[in-house]
């Protein structure tokens, strides 16, 4: 929950910064692996980006704290929250992907941690 909260206020400051200057911030990283063919990772923040990451931080925080509460007494208490935190990281990478291979992978992930929350029961 903390963890999240700090993205959370990272992500407010970012998007008060789109308000202010209407900037992009755009970060990639290149991987050659021959002068044919090269992978690139990074990320990309834009006003649409700051908003997804408020939204995305702001429900997973109130899941979060909701859950705490609600399973105090569960087994899989530890199991249920490492789900959820890999569920919101996949969500924040999936929002901030630069390029279409990165937005692939993170949809898998979200799929692969909703597959999990699903049969969690």
């Amino acid at each position: 929950v903390l963890l999240l909260s700090i993205v959370m206020v990272f992500s407010i400051y970012l998007s008060i910064q789109q308000i202010n200057s209407r900037s992009f911030y755009q970060y990639v990283w290149s991987w050659i692996i021959n002068n044919d063919f090269s992978l690139e990772f990074g990320y990309l923040i834009d006003p649409l980006t700051s908003i997804m990451l408020i939204l995305i931080t702001t429900v997973g925080i109130m899941v979060l704290i909701y859950s705490d509460n609600y399973m105090a007494h569960d087994q899989g208490y530890l199991r249920f929250f490492a789900y959820m935190s890999f569920f919101s990281t996949s969500m924040l990478g999936l929002v901030t992907s630069s390029n279409l291979i990165q937005i692939y992978i993170f949809w898998e992930l979200v799929g692969l941690c909703s597959y999990l929350l699903i049969g969690f029961w």
